[in-house]
């Protein structure tokens, strides 16, 4: 099945997904820094990371949405549906984050709040894989004649 949301017959959403990984993953590496070095700015540093990494996640779901409703096989919808979830599960987690970083002073539960975040994103990004290496989802079989 051809993803829907494509720019010729590249699929957009994986085109968009490494820049939410990346912020959100940076960010989670700017506290650990923070906690060891004491330094108050890795914090700020990682909450900069976390509001672009939610921008960018919701910049990801509009072509994943508009992927995954076209798909019709129902086990595939499914798993979509999950990774969907995961996913926006994933931004409520980092938007709290965001909020708390906000209100009070840095600390270790922040930390674990974005390490909780992390661990979910893996899981989502592995029924992600499922879908398309697995799956197939948005993945077009037919051979190219160049």
């Amino acid at each position: 099945m051809l993803a829907k949301a494509r720019i010729s017959k590249h699929p957009i959403h994986p085109m968009i997904v490494p820049f939410p990984i990346g912020l959100l993953g940076g960010s989670l590496i700017c506290d650990l820094i923070g906690l060891w070095t004491r330094n108050p700015l890795w914090p700020v540093f990682a909450a900069y990371l976390i509001a672009g990494g939610v921008l960018a996640a919701l910049a990801a779901a509009l072509p994943g949405l508009i992927d995954l409703v076209a798909i019709h096989r129902e086990p595939v919808k499914k798993l979509g549906i999950y990774h969907m979830s995961c996913n926006l599960l994933v931004v409520a987690i980092f938007l709290v984050d965001l909020w708390w970083r906000l209100r009070v002073p840095f600390s270790a539960g922040q930390v674990l709040l974005s390490a909780g975040g992390i661990l979910l994103l893996m899981i989502s990004g592995w029924l992600g894989g499922e879908l398309v290496y697995v799956h197939r989802a948005a993945v077009d079989e037919t051979p190219r004649t160049d």
